[in-house]
């Protein structure tokens, strides 16, 4: 279908998407997942499309999808042990079926079944019981310890290699309308500027240059500098105990950097580049997060000192090596060192702006 962001699709059937599937419940090595079947027969609008991702698994870089599609959707965790990383959900074009605004609520009685004309590809089909049966892998090597396979852990064989240099994906990043030309133009500017920025001899005065055009018309300052803890000093923490809904105003990038040792890290959770334009906004926190699959072993590990996701705040791919535009939109975890709590008495100000 060639999708756009922003265009209407209808997920097909359970019945029809069963079909598609082998018997591990994938198409080309896709997993489909037990949560994406709430949403067979349901419209949406494609968020962006999934042409192109990244490697979080072995970090290799930017990957390649055919055919591959975000909805705004995202994985609600219950089927691999309560995971609350959120991610978003990946799609084939081949699940879905051109749909239309004004017929947003179906009826589940009128869904039509497969017909003579909709492209279906050739599969040996599964049940919903093999569906479930794929999210854990088959040989445990302890009976305590379960290992998960997802869309995630998977990444790496539903997807091929994609340099940075290849000019079809950027292509297909403005023509899919997943990015702007003036964004992708901003991220290319940067991408060139920050090899000057990197050096060690003319590092130091490009960086200050960057800092002093951003400052003119209220830019984020140059994203990739270095926490300011001394070396063996223990970072600092904070206990807030947000929750869910609570207002919460992101600290200055200066304060941050305080908090962060010489590998941009506290307490062992990195400070990524893609979170400074978020510095001093204000935002609702989404969830804690205290429990995600390893995507590197597929098991279910735990955070010693509980994250912060916001909500509507994700990684943009605006400074990150080698995957510029990547779509993935994945949340971005927060310290609550990080974060202040907004008074109670300011949030009908906020919320007037």
């Amino acid at each position: 279908m060639k999708l756009r962001a922003g265009d209407w699709v209808e997920v097909r059937s359970k019945a029809e998407i069963l079909t598609l599937l082998d018997k591990e419940g994938r198409s080309e090595g896709l997993p489909f997942m037990p949560q994406m079947l709430q949403y067979c027969g349901q419209r949406f609008r494609v968020y962006k499309r999934a042409h192109k991702t990244c490697d979080t698994v072995n970090h290799t870089g930017g990957r390649w999808l055919a055919g591959g599609i975000h909805l705004p959707l995202r994985c609600d965790g219950k089927a691999y042990g309560g995971c609350q990383a959120a991610c978003l959900l990946f799609w084939k074009e081949v699940w879905l079926k051109p749909g239309n605004k004004e017929q947003n609520l179906i009826d589940n009685s009128s869904r039509r079944e497969p017909c003579q004309n909709d492209e279906l590809t050739d599969g040996s089909g599964c049940s919903e019981e093999d569906v479930w049966k794929a999210t854990k892998a088959e040989h445990q090597q302890a009976a305590d310890e379960t290992r998960y396979v997802c869309q995630a852990t998977q990444l790496p064989y539903f997807t091929t290699s994609l340099r940075w240099w290849n000019p079809r994906q950027y292509v297909e990043d403005y023509i899919s309308q997943n990015a702007t030309f003036g964004r992708m133009f901003c991220s290319f500017v940067y991408a060139f500027y920050y090899e000057f920025a990197r050096r060690r001899k003319l590092g130091a005065s490009f960086r200050w240059l960057y800092d002093r055009f951003q400052a003119v018309w209220g830019g984020v300052p140059f994203p990739r500098r270095t926490g300011t803890m001394r070396a063996g000093e223990i970072t600092p923490t904070a206990t807030l105990d947000l929750q869910p809904g609570e207002l919460v105003r992101v600290k200055s990038y200066n304060e941050i950097l305080s908090t962060l040792d010489s590998n941009n890290k506290n307490r062992g959770l990195f400070f990524d580049a893609e979170l400074v334009p978020f510095c001093g906004e204000t935002y609702s926190v989404r969830a804690r997060v205290s429990n995600f699959i390893d995507e590197k072993t597929g098991k279910l590990s735990s955070l010693r000192t509980p994250a912060i996701i916001l909500e509507n705040v994700w990684c943009q791919s605006r400074y990150s090596d080698c995957r510029v535009g990547c779509p993935r939109s994945i949340y971005s975890w927060w310290r609550e060192v990080w974060l202040e709590r907004i008074p109670e008495d300011d949030h009908q100000r906020i919320s007037q702006r």
